[in-house]
């Protein structure tokens, strides 16, 4: 999808929702705000050449303020399911009650294998991991915790008390994931010498809500962060930007970055992992892999918990596809 008048109309129709969603009472779960936040991920799946960045400086106004309330809205469809997650005896016994929570067990595998294959094929699995904005349900670090890093302790940091109260009632009566996963309420540009302390640092979708914020985010976690730690994050590619930041490679300064994928099937969050503190090399290959190709599955999306719809009514044909830009071994 290229042409000026393709882009036009995957504007316009993004800027109707927009007007929609902005006048609606609550963003609170409803018919109506899934209705239209589903629309919105059907029109901003396709993968599109739109270059957000040249859009006129009203069109980034919308979609700051469109960002904004996508992380508006999924706050509270999380704090929706972590209350009702705590009502159980055993909280972690029920988390396929989140309609995307297989969305999480995919993204997770993915990341893991990301993580092993670029991160910690010489070190290991890393001992102790900081997940950054985690939110009053923290499954990313719950899934890590459960299947894949069954000896790492997790850090969890989020600035609001209530959401992090919250997280800890998930875990508080699992004998082992009480033990391993930790919440911090701060803000994690007051959070100094204890980053040194861990082998890697997740950034959520919605740390820093635009490339200036997300900046700073970056510059004080390469401030802090030990040498050789890892940083992960989640941007988005294409239309995709209408729904969360972009990650701009150029923007990791500090950092190697050693593999950005994005997809172009029905997942939405890009991954990026860059290392501390290593030379930037120039020797970057593209490689190209079908979905059914990698064993991690389809990254699926991060935050955006309104994909469910698409997975099974997807509109594309085509076949899934990752494109990585990564550093050969």
């Amino acid at each position: 999808m290229g042409s000026l008048q393709e882009h036009t109309i995957l504007v316009q129709k993004v800027c109707e929702i927009y007007d929609k969603i902005s006048k609606l009472e609550t963003l609170k779960p409803s018919k109506d705000v899934d209705t239209l936040f589903t629309q919105l991920v059907l029109t901003c799946i396709p993968p599109s050449s739109i270059i957000i960045s040249n859009l006129p400086n009203n069109i980034q106004e919308i979609r700051s303020k469109l960002i904004k309330l996508c992380g508006e809205a999924e706050g509270h469809l999380e704090a929706h399911f972590s209350t009702l997650l705590a009502s159980y005896t055993n909280p972690l016994d029920h988390l396929e009650v989140f309609p995307y929570y297989t969305n999480y067990l995919k993204l997770s595998r993915a990341e893991y294998d990301i993580l092993i294959r670029h991160g910690s094929a010489q070190t290991g699995p890393p001992k102790r991991i900081a997940f950054v904005g985690s939110g009053p349900l923290p499954l990313t670090s719950i899934v890590l915790a459960s299947y894949h890093l069954k000896e790492t302790t997790f850090h969890n940091y989020d600035i609001n008390p209530l959401a992090n109260t919250m997280a800890s009632r998930l875990v508080t009566t699992d004998p082992d994931l009480s033990q391993r996963m930790i919440f911090h309420t701060s803000d994690i540009l007051d959070v100094t010498d204890e980053l040194k302390e861990y082998d890697v640092v997740f950034m959520a979708a919605l740390v820093g809500m635009d490339v200036e914020e997300k900046v700073k985010v970056v510059q004080h976690l390469e401030k802090y962060m030990a040498p050789s730690s890892i940083l992960m994050l989640r941007s988005a590619h294409g239309a995709r930007a209408f729904l969360y930041p972009v990650v701009d490679p150029q923007d990791l300064q500090g950092f190697e970055v050693l593999s950005v994928f994005h997809p172009v099937d029905d997942v939405i969050n890009s991954v990026v992992i860059a290392r501390k503190n290593i030379p930037i090399t120039s020797n970057i290959n593209h490689h190209h892999h079908h979905h059914d190709q990698l064993e991690s599955g389809s990254i699926m999306p991060s935050s955006c918990k309104y994909c469910e719809f698409q997975m099974f009514n997807n509109p594309l044909t085509q076949r899934s596809m990752i494109e990585e830009l990564g550093i050969d071994d």
